[in-house]
């Protein structure tokens, strides 16, 4: 019986530290997540800001043939 208890109480340790050992996987994989989340977004502002607007400004637009 006693030897029983001890083996059980190993494997409860083990499982403990591998639960722990995966949850602090878990924290770090998150925070990498959302780095990586911030970086596409910074990115995708930039292109938003790089790209050409469809329409030309003012200045640029060739005035319509009935002048």
């Amino acid at each position: 019986m006693e030897q029983r208890l001890t083996e059980l109480e190993m494997k409860f340790m083990e499982q403990e530290q591998s639960l722990e050992a995966l949850s602090q996987q878990v924290y770090l994989q998150q925070r990498e997540i959302y780095r990586l989340e911030q970086t596409v977004s910074q990115l995708n502002d930039r292109l938003k800001a790089m790209a050409v607007s469809p329409l030309a400004s003012h200045a640029e637009e060739t005035p319509p043939p009935h002048y």
